[in-house]
């Protein structure tokens, strides 16, 4: 498994705006979808191409196109749809699927509720967007759950990660599992209710207000 922190200025700027409590959902919104962008250019570096003749006005050039199947984009609901605009902009060829995820705030193990996937992910590249790798509960689940059904490449992309969150991935899945984490920041830990410290709060309720 491998983990990838971003480091950018434009990335931590956004981030660092992303934090602040006076952001309000509106910007928060639009900060998450620029982020993402800046997130999937590093993540997507090993999707799959293949090489793809055409034609110029001028002669014949060789270059590259994505190979079949195509990739798929997964968001864990509800806060990962906030991540949804940013990386179809990247790849806008990509398929995209649904998970729908929930944590047990009390044993912060996380369950599956909804689902709307191909059963069959035999040689898809998937990549899963969920802006908080707090405790890891849910995307180690959402990782195993891809990867029982065939995908053999997963990416996760999340803004913020704890430690805690990364190590529970990595025993879940295995050290040797075809599993890359990217993430625009690293926080020290976790508090006692599984919230990343200094974090920046419910990425879901920032998102879409609290409900």
């Amino acid at each position: 498994m491998r983990l990838h922190v971003v480091d950018h200025p434009l990335v931590a700027h956004k981030l660092t705006t992303l934090r602040n409590r006076e952001t309000d959902s509106p910007t928060f919104r639009r900060l998450a979808d620029e982020l993402v962008t800046l997130l999937a250019y590093e993540a997507t570096r090993g999707v799959r191409v293949e090489e793809h003749e055409i034609h110029t006005p001028v002669a014949v050039a060789t270059g590259i196109k994505l190979t079949q199947p195509k990739p798929l984009v997964v968001p864990i609901l509800r806060a990962g749809l906030g991540m949804l605009e940013g990386m179809t902009r990247m790849v806008p060829t990509a398929e995209v699927g649904f998970l729908g995820m929930i944590r047990n705030e009390e044993t912060l193990e996380a369950s599956t509720y909804a689902n709307r996937l191909p059963d069959d992910l035999t040689g898809r590249q998937v990549y899963v967007l969920d802006p908080m790798l707090a405790t890891g509960g849910t995307l180690a689940v959402a990782i195993q759950y891809l990867m029982e059904r065939g995908a053999d490449d997963v990416t996760a992309i999340c803004l913020l990660g704890a430690p805690e969150g990364v190590e529970h991935v990595r025993q879940a899945v295995g050290e040797d599992a075809p599993v890359q984490i990217v993430l625009a920041g690293m926080d020290p830990g976790l508090n006692e209710n599984g919230y990343i410290v200094p974090g920046l709060g419910d990425a879901g309720d920032r998102l879409y207000g609290v409900v």
